[in-house]
C-alpha cells in the first residue's frame, strides 16, 4: 500500500514504515503530524485518484528530527562590472517517518 502526498509544494510517494525528508514543518521532535493533501493512494486492491485530493484518507506520521541539509554556495557574478557576490544557504528539513495511511 502507497499513497503519494502533497506538502511543502512538493510530491511524495509514501509507504507505511517509510522515512521521508519535507520542508520544515511547525512541529518538536517526537510530535504527530497529518498529512491530509492525498492526491493518489493504491491500497492493492484498487486505486483511488483525488480531484485534486482525496476527502477521506490521511497519512500519519511522526517527526524524527528537524534539521538543516547540506551547505550550497550561491555565487552571483556580472563580468566586466566588478561585481560579484558570494553568500552560502542552508535549508531546513523535517525527517518525518510515516506510521500509517488511512484510506
Amino acid at each position: 500500500m502507497y499513497a503519494i502526498i502533497e506538502t511543502g509544494g512538493k510530491q511524495y510517494r509514501v509507504e507505511e514504515g517509510s522515512t521521508i525528508r519535507v520542508e520544515k514543518l511547525p512541529a518538536e521532535k517526537g510530535e504527530a503530524v497529518t498529512f491530509d493533501r492525498v492526491l493518489f493512494c493504491n491500497n492493492g486492491e484498487g486505486v483511488k485518484i483525488g480531484t485534486p485530493y482525496l476527502d477521506n484518507c490521511k497519512v500519519e506520521g511522526k517527526i524524527v528530527r528537524n534539521g538543516r541539509g547540506r551547505k550550497i554556495t550561491v555565487y552571483k557574478y556580472k563580468p566586466k562590472k566588478n561585481y560579484s557576490r558570494k553568500q552560502g544557504h542552508r535549508q531546513p528539513f523535517s525527517e518525518v517517518k510515516i506510521e500509517k495511511i488511512n484510506i
